[in-house]
């Protein structure tokens, strides 16, 4: 469990200045100042420079209700409100009888009407928790029949939070109840400092707190886990297959083997979710893929797996082949695999991926991976079940690719069909997740949340494409987005360009240049500006535009549409 002090220690000494800067404000009902220096240390252990602003002690309202306040001076990308319940106790106990029967009710709405206007004069996205349960015994065992009982109403209010934030854009939901229900209650809290410096939490706890918020910021900036690359004996299962057979290996309801089958559920679910599952064992394939096709408890299936190597090579060189095949970054690829060699090896050979020391007891495996927030994400989409089918689909094209000596005659075989629309109401979930998963071909690194794509179809001033590919072997869906916006001296300015890495290659780049000059064309706009903005992931486009026929001018880059006056 990380605490305060090591938290502190180990920022301090990581250089920050050429990390990304990310401004975050933190509101609190209580005293913030520490939490605030929690979130700057975490941010900086995930190579971010987090610009705080902290509001001063319980004033939530006032920056929030007065336009001239330092928060909406700040504009802030990110908006922390943390509340504790304790204060909310206070609130409570300022009324009487039975006045305290509406107190959610009434709070809620107090606190939507603060989040409408925060939303209504910034683009800030705003992260706020549920609060604490907790039960002053007044009621005792008897608190959900009593209206009344704080402890009702604190079920009501967190019921309300996790409505308001189903429905409501930019705002997003931190699970402080649940968080606190895992460490217990006890061992979070510092009364002294409660008492007399209104801290309803440990310095050690906030730096737990900072480390899940910096989690769910570094998702929506675009860092975060797509893929679990998983070993097989005694990781998946108990046992090793090529010794005890089918029969032998230890999965399902009993005994240890219950803790691989909580495991591989866990597995499914994150694979649902859109996390493409792959398998790097030392074995011969048709003894790995047994348990698969023929173990009756077996959770996960064949059809779960995106890509299957095993083999008896070098697992690090086998890796490399799974990346090949996905074509994503190995900072975005997490490794797991029982033996310490094994991670070892990998670790000293691919630095980039994740390659957690697992526990040696499988019971703990379970725990131990869902504390480490691997896997926090900023999007989900309608599409992210079908990912697995895609990149199964992908292997078989590389198969093809490889029997094939000549590209064009490859690009034939594949019989590629792409459709080019504007955006579409029903797409805006998968394009939100493709502005922010996509890194390597994402020419300016702008990140859009489903409420800046709604905003942006209704802006008369923008030009909106989106892409959609299949091919023989299956459908790649929505695979890249271009916004365009008009400039102040009438030019189309390309504002943001990504596509995913699966269709790099495949004729895609030129295709969606020809729609752009259409749209040139038609509106008589005779420049078409476009711009590349490094980053540490996006070097694969450094020379986008100079191979579409660009030419560089200054910092951006132009292309004539041949429109006439």
């Amino acid at each position: 469990m990380m605490d305060f002090g090591t938290l502190r220690k180990q920022a301090r000494a990581i250089d920050k200045t050429s990390f990304r800067k990310i401004k975050v404000a933190v509101l609190g009902n209580y005293a913030t100042q520490f939490l605030s220096k929690s979130i700057e240390y975490s941010g900086v252990k995930a190579s971010y420079n987090f610009d705080l602003y902290n509001a001063d002690y319980n004033q939530i309202e006032s920056e929030i209700l007065d336009p001239t306040s330092g928060l909406y001076a700040f504009e802030p990308d990110y908006t922390i409100i943390s509340l504790s319940s304790f204060k909310l106790l206070d609130k409570y106990y300022s009324r009487s009888g039975e006045a305290r029967q509406s107190f959610a009710e009434d709070y809620s709405t107090y606190f939507r009407n603060l989040i409408g206007t925060l939303l209504s004069q910034s683009s800030t996205k705003i992260i706020v928790n549920n609060i604490e349960i907790l039960n002053d015994q007044v009621y005792g065992s008897l608190f959900a029949k009593v209206k009344q009982s704080f402890t009702f109403q604190s079920y009501l209010l967190n019921a309300s939070l996790l409505e308001m934030s189903n429905t409501t854009d930019n705002l997003y939901l931190f699970d402080l109840n649940g968080l606190i229900q895992y460490h217990g209650a006890k061992n979070i809290r510092d009364w002294q400092q409660h008492i007399n410096a209104d801290m309803p939490y440990s310095l050690d706890f906030l730096a737990i707190i900072s480390e899940y918020v910096t989690a769910f910021i570094s998702a929506f900036a675009g860092t975060f886990k797509k893929c679990i690359i998983v070993d097989l004996d005694d990781t998946l299962w108990g046992g090793i297959i090529g010794d005890d057979g089918v029969e032998g290996i230890r999965v399902g309801t009993l005994g240890i083997g219950r803790a691989f089958s909580d495991f591989q559920r866990w597995l499914k679910e994150l694979k649902e979710r859109g996390i493409i599952l792959a398998v790097c064992s030392k074995n011969e394939e048709k003894t790995a893929k047994e348990p698969f096709l023929s173990h009756p408890e077996m959770v996960l299936k064949l059809e779960d797996i995106a890509v299957f190597v095993a083999n008896w090579e070098n697992k690090a060189d086998n890796i490399r082949s799974i990346q090949e095949i996905l074509n994503i970054g190995f900072d975005s690829m997490v490794f797991l695999d029982d033996n310490p060699a094994e991670r070892e090896i990998v670790r000293q050979n691919i630095p980039q991926i994740t390659v957690p020391e697992l526990p040696n007891d499988p019971a703990l495996y379970l725990d131990f991976l869902i504390n480490l927030r691997l896997f926090e994400t900023a999007s989900l989409s309608s599409g992210d079940k079908d990912r697995t089918a895609q990149y199964q689909q992908e292997a078989e094209r590389q198969k093809l690719r490889f029997s094939i000596t000549n590209m064009d005659e490859y690009l034939k075989s594949l019989g590629i069909e792409m459709t080019i629309e504007s955006f579409q109401t029903l797409d805006i979930p998968r394009i939100a997740q493709l502005s922010q998963r996509s890194n390597q071909f994402n020419l300016r690194t702008v990140r859009y949340s489903e409420s800046d794509i709604r905003k942006i179809i209704a802006d008369q001033s923008y030009y909106t494409i989106s892409l959609k590919l299949r091919d023989k072997f299956g459908d790649y869906g929505l695979v890249s987005l271009i916004t365009l916006r008009t400039t102040d001296s009438n030019n189309l300015f390309i504002e943001n360009w990504i596509m995913s890495c699966r269709v790099l290659k495949r004729g895609v780049e030129n295709a969606v240049l020809d729609h752009i000059k259409g749209i040139a064309l038609k509106n008589g706009y005779k420049l078409i500006i476009g711009e590349y903005i490094p980053s540490s992931k996006n070097v694969l486009v450094k020379d986008h535009y100079k191979n579409l026929g660009f030419t560089q001018s200054e910092d951006v880059w132009h292309l004539q549409t041949g429109a006439q006056d």
